[in-house]
């Protein structure tokens, strides 16, 4: 226990009922207060964003009495953006939150996402580039994207719907990431640069998140881009110099020469200083395969017999986990014929793992709560074409047309009963955690669990003798229909 010893106390209220009271010491409830502050994930709410000087800055928005408490919080700020980054655990996770901004705008007119590899022009260490042709950022948006506890994904079809899902996902990949947006809006073309970098923060010691920023906007007379009115010179001069000494181009003209192929509209997004995993080497692994993006060192070992233990190495189901290529093309679970994903320069084929399956059935599941019927959900399932060669099983649980769970093993089984069975279904009914790799656990999923544990025993027992097992239940006969007798006249 932090602080002084707690005392607990039992009071009588007029009513007679007894009552158990808590008092904590004034020290306790600071110190408390601190690590409840620095830990939760969400503590950026506590957080107001200042406009008014170069960049955006970070203040905490505590109490002014609390003095010791504020300047702990403040210090602590540039620690707090590197461990936010932790809820994302898997690289590729980052990576697909990303993406999926690019998808939210399609309906702005984008048509394509590129991921790629760059390199970093002032040491030539790698780089992970993601860029799409969306509506891009205006100076206003860029700030809300990159400042904490915003979110502009008001549509109930958008993917996205946490403000920090731009912040935690690049910070998990990289120290450091320079934004480059382009928009078109109301006859005015902006374009906007903004750097948020961890090692510019802890480097320069700063005591606050400073996130540097220049606007240009296009002067319609003359045709050239010039500096936004927005800022004063000094303002503008300001953030310019931290860009150029701590982003990778040194110079203004280099700066601007990255909008060369965005367009009129359209983002690019560079995140650089990437992780180096446990063996000293770069997290992503671009060498491996030059038209992939694999993890090192995260092949899982399949078990299975040596003749089967190819075709289960193979299998999507294992790749999914070290290549970018394989998870990304099972990422959405439809993506419009207008929209392409471009992965190191190839095209990602979309795979519908439903045509994954034979012997397939279609099974409604109607959740329900507190009596109400929340929603209904079309199951796929089936067993993979590659039974029983396989021992891959699961579901792959989509909430909005992403994939929060892939092959879902919502079974365990020691004597085969359901290897093999695979399911597809899109659940809305249930929200995703924030890195959107996993459901919140509410009793509408344990609901959902085990009914998908219901139909996997029942698919396995009624239908394993079609792929060589021996059949535990058989199917009850179907009767045929009666013909109807018509009275004559």
């Amino acid at each position: 226990m932090l602080g002084k010893e707690c005392k607990r106390k039992t009071a009588v209220r007029p009513n007679k009922q007894r009552v158990i009271q808590l008092y904590w010491s004034v020290e306790s409830l600071h110190w408390m207060t601190v690590a409840f502050l620095l830990h939760l994930q969400y503590v950026q709410h506590h957080f107001v964003v200042n406009f008014g000087k170069p960049g955006i800055m970070m203040t905490g928005s505590i109490p002014r009495p609390h003095f010791k408490m504020a300047r702990v919080i403040s210090m602590s700020i540039p620690m707090f953006l590197h461990s936010n980054a932790t809820s994302h655990k898997w690289a590729f996770g980052a990576i697909a939150e990303l993406i999926d901004n690019a998808v939210d705008e399609i309906q702005n007119g984008a048509t394509f996402v590129i991921v790629d590899k760059t390199l970093n022009p002032r040491d030539q260490s790698p780089a992970l580039l993601i860029q799409d042709n969306g509506g891009g950022m205006d100076p206003e948006a860029i700030r809300r994207c990159m400042s904490f506890g915003f979110s502009d994904k008001k549509s109930k079809a958008a993917i996205g719907q946490y403000g920090n899902g731009f912040k935690t996902s690049t910070m998990r990949l990289g120290a450091d990431v320079i934004v480059f947006s382009c928009h078109l809006g109301d006859r005015v073309m902006t374009q906007s640069i903004g750097l948020l970098s961890y090692t510019f923060l802890t480097q320069t010691g700063h005591d606050r998140i400073v996130v540097p920023m220049v606007d240009y906007e296009l002067n319609t007379i003359t045709g050239n881009m010039e500096i936004s009115h927005r800022y004063d010179k000094e303002y503008f001069m300001s953030n310019l110099s931290m860009l150029l000494q701590w982003s990778p181009y040194s110079t203004e003209a280099e700066l601007l020469k990255q909008f060369d192929d965005i367009g009129s509209h359209g983002t690019k997004v560079i995140i650089y200083n990437l992780w180096f995993s446990d063996d000293g080497n770069v997290e992503l692994d671009f060498d491996t395969d030059p038209e992939d993006i694999r993890i090192g060192g995260d092949v899982k070992k399949v078990q299975a017999i040596p003749a089967w233990r190819s075709v289960n190495e193979q299998h999507i189901a294992n790749r999914l986990h070290h290549s970018l290529r394989a998870y990304l093309s099972i990422l959405y679970l439809k993506i419009p014929e207008t929209f392409t994903i471009v992965l190191r320069g190839q095209f990602v084929e979309h795979r519908n793992l439903v045509l994954d399956l034979k012997f397939q059935e279609f099974i409604v599941y109607r959740p329900q709560t507190g009596g109400c019927k929340e929603a209904e959900v079309l199951t796929t399932i089936g067993f993979l074409k590659e039974a029983p060669h396989v021992t891959a099983h699961g579901f792959n649980v989509y909430h909005k047309n992403r994939l929060i769970l892939p092959f879902w093993p919502v079974v365990s089984y020691s004597d085969s009963r359901g290897r093999g069975v695979v399911g597809v279904l899109e659940a809305n009914f249930v929200e995703p955690t924030h890195n959107k790799q996993d459901f919140e656990r509410t009793s509408l999923l344990q609901k959902l669990e085990s009914r998908l544990k219901e139909m996997t025993w029942e698919y396995w027992d009624y239908h394993c003798g079609l792929i060589g097992y021996q059949v535990k239940k058989k199917l009850p006969p179907i009767e045929p229909p009666q013909d109807s007798q018509v009275s004559s006249p």
